[in-house]
């Protein structure tokens, strides 16, 4: 394997996942190079500042199943991590539904006629439901009826992806939204605990104090301290390979000029359709037009300043109201009361989904602004003479999109990369899986053991658990057990540094991202 002296790891991309990678390798004795697009690290994990207002990208609580992920988290941020109570809650004809969905309180809010439609639709679903469930709309529909997926789940998430319910896969839902029926959820609403079943939803969560920008900052700053390197403001031109190695990567520094940097071993969190397309020599063409079929969901954030010391209590609101755009608010005060320098204020941030460069994503500031302060005194939030200032932050390639036939494109990328011998993707955009900022930062962590010790660990397995996200069982404790041995493999060549990907598998499910339901 080579001492830490004499080998060359690069690791593409400064998010959670590829700055995790290099923290390990670094501890490890290792000196590894980070080069990151980016002039700010943490990828979709960071915090931007505008005036002494905090702003995360995209909300990210702090909760894992995973006592590595918190031990690191706690070794670097100790006293500087907060615990914050969740509250979460979707907006729909003016009035406050709670999330994720309660029964009695969603059909209180509905009033008794709509009440009565909800289950009159339950029913007939329950009688004649979808034969196969391939779809989100198939997926929803057959646990809560056509009238509720029309009514918490239709519009939003027809939002957030841009494509119509038909047409996204029902591994989404899977992943995001309670696995429960509609009479599962009365049930449980009578009685008040049951055994085995689930011990509790994530009420609190923990939260840097000054945002999850602070942790990858501080992350950044560990890695150079030990000799690592932290290459910001660089985009990868080409990643140049001979046959199945690859063997340097081509950047352009801030200064606009081109540099080569060698390596022994590489670890790659950037989408995995561009990392295809920047292979030199580039693969076969059917590669390459499985990569071109891979596509993202691209979000923007209009971050305002509000002259009101009190708003709502929510962390954060889900928009349902299909006559406005924004499709999540978030309330950083109630993240932390240290995100706003001034007290009497609040700071919200309304996002915004889209395709990179379409007509909204290149809209001006000032008219995304101006957009957004109609939206909320439109849905009755606040009083447009209210907002002292704004600004705005574009994210790419946010979200992997999980359309109908993306299974199949990424099944062929996937055999294609395994047969490289010294490339492991890593992260959400790595794996193209929505994975949460814990999930991320797990498969950083097998990569780095894997090149590090020769490891078997299989990433695309981190994040196959079958279990909803935020619900805790009696036997989360071993967690971490049994994510190392089913990321394992016995099969690998004795020159690969990565896991074998088991081809005939699918992408099983989908962070805190975009998703209310």
């Amino acid at each position: 394997m080579g001492t830490p002296e004499n080998r060359k790891l690069v690791v593409i991309g400064g998010g959670p996942a590829g700055l995790t990678a290099a923290l390990e390798l670094t501890r490890l004795g290792f000196q590894p190079v980070v080069v990151e697009k980016s002039d700010v690290v943490g990828g979709l994990a960071r915090t931007e500042v505008h005036r002494g207002y905090r702003f995360d990208m995209g909300g990210h609580r702090f909760f894992t199943k995973s006592t590595q992920v918190q031990r690191i988290w706690h070794e670097i941020l100790s006293d500087e991590l907060i615990v914050r109570s969740r509250l979460s809650r979707i907006y729909y004809r003016g009035k406050f539904f709670a999330y994720p969905i309660q029964l009695w309180n969603a059909l209180s809010g509905l009033g008794l006629m709509e009440s009565f439609r909800v289950l009159a639709s339950y029913v007939r679903w329950k009688l004649r439901p979808y034969p196969t469930e391939e779809t989100f709309e198939q997926w929803v529909t057959n646990r809560f009826g056509k009238r509720l997926f029309e009514i918490f789940f239709e519009s939003y998430t027809e939002k957030v992806w841009g494509i119509p319910c038909t047409e996204l896969s029902s591994e989404w839902a899977a992943q995001r939204i309670r696995d429960l029926t509609l009479r599962t959820a009365i049930v449980q609403a009578i009685v008040a605990r049951k055994k085995n079943v689930v011990r509790t939803l994530i009420a609190q969560f923990e939260y840097p104090r000054l945002g999850p920008g602070m942790l990858w900052n501080r992350v950044a700053q560990i890695v150079e301290e030990r000799s690592g390197h932290v290459r910001r403001g660089c985009e990868v031109l080409a990643i140049e390979r001979h046959e199945n190695v690859i063997e340097r990567v081509v950047v352009q520094t801030p200064a606009g000029e081109k540099e080569f940097i060698e390596g022994d071993e590489f670890m790659s969190s950037m989408p995995v359709s561009e990392l295809i397309r920047k292979l030199d020599p580039p693969p076969e063409a059917e590669i390459l037009e499985a990569a071109a079929k891979l596509s993202h969901r691209d979000f923007l954030t209009v971050c305002l300043i509000i002259n009101c010391e009190q708003l709502f209590p929510d962390n954060w609101i889900y928009i349902h109201e299909p006559c406005v755009r924004v499709a999540r608010i978030q309330n950083f005060k109630n993240w932390s009361p240290d995100m706003v320098p001034d007290s009497s204020r609040t700071s919200l941030g309304l996002e915004y989904f889209c395709q990179k460069d379409d007509e909204f994503w290149n809209s001006s500031d000032e008219d995304l602004i101006e957009l957004a302060k109609d939206e909320l005194e439109r849905i009755g939030l606040v009083n447009r003479a209210d907002v002292e200032s704004g600004c705005v932050y574009r994210m790419e390639n946010a979200y992997p999109v999980y359309d109908s036939t993306y299974t199949e494109h990424l099944r062929r990328i996937r055999e294609y990369i395994d047969a490289l011998k010294n490339l492991q993707t890593i992260g959400r955009n790595g794996l193209h899986r929505y994975n949460n900022q814990d999930h991320a930062m797990l498969t950083g962590l097998f990569a780095a053991r894997n090149a590090a010790f020769g490891e078997n660990h299989d990433l695309w397995n981190v994040n196959e658990d079958a279990s909803y996200h935020e619900e805790l069982h009696a036997d989360d404790k071993d967690y971490d057990a049994e994510l190392e041995s089913r990321t394992a493999r016995s099969s690998r060549g004795p020159d690969h540094t990565h896991g074998t990907v088991v081809v005939g598998e699918t992408a099983s499910r989908p962070d805190t991202g975009a998703a209310s339901v």
